[in-house]
Formats: structure tokens, C-alpha cells, sequence
């Protein structure tokens, strides 16, 4: 049960000229040769310690991107303790982690690899197992150093920045199609900036760009303190990097915590506890059509074909 704490009840408007949406381009640079290798080892199970799991086991592609459980489900069992955050339109994001503790791509393609309740691996063991495998042959043909810990985070990542999901009706909404979403659709969009949604979820991924604290305007119910875990800054209690809104339809449970399975409450608890703006019924229904225009599509790439 949602447990609120009323500590101020401040009704704002919020004015931020400079927080806009934009679409997702049609196509990203990266190194096909790097990406495809990266494509393999996203999709090997020979990267978790008893070969059950690969990233793509709390990754799924072609749902959203991440596993929809309340937390993800590790080697033999083992139940983490935050709600998987889903890698497309990764690239996007000013850092990676709901606390921010990896940089870029690279730097996250090391966590779960060696997080003892995810892949539960050891570089030090796995690069010497990849070099009696074809990988060898492999990487020697992409890296000049080989299998290296760098190299095998580096494919990874190169392969996760390819995961955009451009065309999304609103994309193409954006792109001047206005007909393209329904009046209830953009009555959506328009409260989602009228109520002050859009201060915190702007820009081409609709989010992924700061640090928010939960519960800013109202105390809430929450058991892990964000980005203080890093940083160990009391200031740093209970923010977390404000999360994509692009394909959140497909990316449920929603929060942190993963404490609702259904777009209405989310928005509500969103309005009360980071606005503190409670919404009318219809109003909710309207922000949540919006969200549902936010689904894109996502073109995995393959191996090139020979003549």
C-alpha cells in the first residue's frame, strides 16, 4: 500500500521555455563490426558464471527492453534489489544506472557481469574462457589487443547504442504529421507540459538527463536512498536519474521499486508527490494516451550479406 506523508501542499506553475521534446533520429553512428561482435556477446550466456544468463535474459528486446519484473532474477535465483531500467535509447541518457554510478555504456556493461546477484562472473575468469572459445579469432579480427575486460565492455555498448526506437507516432507527430495522433492524445501532450511533467521529462529521450529527488514535493513511502548510495552526500538521499519516458508502455513495473504495474497510478503518484498537483480522472487518462503515442520501433542489426 502506498503510504503518502503530506509535508507541504504547493501548487506551482511551471514555466521552463527551454525544456522541449524532440524525435529520436532515424539513424545513430557506431562500428557495425564492434556492434555485431557486441550483438553476440549481448545474446551469450557464457557471460554469466554458470552459463544460465545473458544480458538479454533481463534485457528483453523485443518487449521494452528490460524483463517487466519488480526486480530481476539472477544466477541461481538471486533477486535484486532494483527495478531493471530498460537499455533502448540507452545511448541517450547522461548516465547510466537509476543512481548514476556509470558514466556511459561502457562503464555499465561491467556492472552485471560481476554483480554477485546478476551475471555473478569474474573478468579475471571470463577472459581467459572467451580466449578458448571462437571469440578469439573474433576480436582479433576488431581489436588489435584481443579479448581484453575494455574490449568486451566495449562491444557491448557499442551494440546497446544502436538500440533506438525512432518513429513513434509522436516522433511523427513532431516531424508535422498532426493528424496522426487523436484530439484525447493531445489534449495528453498538453497537459503533460501544462502540469509541469515536461520540466523533468524533455529532451530526444524524454528523460535520462538529470537527477530528481522522489517525492519532492511529498514525502513517500521508499526504501532506497538513490544516488546517495554513491555519492554518500546526504543531500544525495532519495534522487535517482529521472528515467526515459520513450516506449513506457511496453517497460511496466514502473518506479525504482517497480510499485505499479498500471500507467494511471503512476501518473498520479507522479502529479501528487513530485508536482504536488493532484489530477482529475480524465485528466490522468489524457496524460497516459499521450504516453502510449511514446512507442517506437526498434531495428536490431544483423550481419552483413554476401554476394
Amino acid at each position: 500500500m502506498l503510504r503518502i506523508v503530506f509535508t507541504c501542499l504547493i501548487f506551482i506553475v511551471i514555466t521552463v521555455p527551454a525544456a522541449t521534446i524532440t524525435p529520436i533520429p532515424q539513424n545513430i553512428e557506431y562500428n557495425l563490426n564492434k556492434a555485431l561482435l557486441g550483438k553476440k556477446l549481448f545474446n551469450d550466456t557464457r557471460l554469466s558464471s554458470n552459463n544460465t544468463l545473458s544480458c538479454a535474459s533481463c534485457h528483453d528486446l523485443q518487449n521494452g527492453g528490460d524483463d517487466n519484473l519488480i526486480f530481476a532474477v539472477g544466477v541461481d535465483g538471486a533477486i535484486g534489489n532494483i527495478n531493471t531500467p530498460t537499455v533502448l535509447n540507452s545511448t541517450f541518457n547522461f548516465r547510466q544506472f537509476w543512481d548514476g554510478r556509470a558514466k556511459n555504456l561502457q562503464e555499465q556493461a561491467y556492472g552485471p557481469i560481476e554483480n554477485p546477484i546478476e551475471m555473478a562472473h569474474d573478468f579475471s575468469k571470463l577472459i581467459p574462457q572467451l580466449k578458448e572459445t571462437e571469440y578469439k579469432n573474433e576480436f582479433s579480427k576488431v581489436y588489435k589487443d584481443g579479448i581484453t575486460k575494455k574490449n568486451v565492455a566495449n562491444a557491448i555498448a557499442e551494440f546497446e547504442k544502436t538500440l533506438i526506437t525512432p518513429n513513434s507516432r509522436f516522433d511523427r507527430y513532431l516531424r508535422g504529421e498532426k493528424e496522426i495522433l487523436s484530439n484525447f492524445e493531445k489534449e495528453g501532450y498538453r497537459l503533460f507540459k501544462d502540469k509541469g511533467c515536461i520540466t523533468c521529462h524533455h529532451g530526444v529521450n524524454i528523460g535520462g538527463n538529470l537527477y530528481n529527488k522522489f517525492g519532492t514535493l511529498m514525502e513517500i513511502e521508499n526504501d532506497n536512498l538513490g544516488r546517495f548510495n554513491v555519492t554518500k552526500n546526504k543531500d544525495d538521499k532519495y534522487y535517482f536519474k529521472v528515467p526515459s519516458l520513450r516506449n513506457i508502455a511496453l517497460t511496466s513495473p514502473y518506479f525504482h521499486d517497480g510499485r505499479y504495474y498500471d500507467l494511471e497510478s503512476t501518473v498520479t503518484t507522479m502529479a501528487l508527490v513530485q508536482l504536488g498537483r493532484p489530477m482529475k480522472q480524465d485528466e490522468i487518462l489524457s496524460i497516459v494516451a499521450f504516453l502510449k503515442t511514446l512507442t517506437g520501433e526498434l531495428k536490431i542489426i544483423e550481419n552483413r550479406k554476401h554476394d
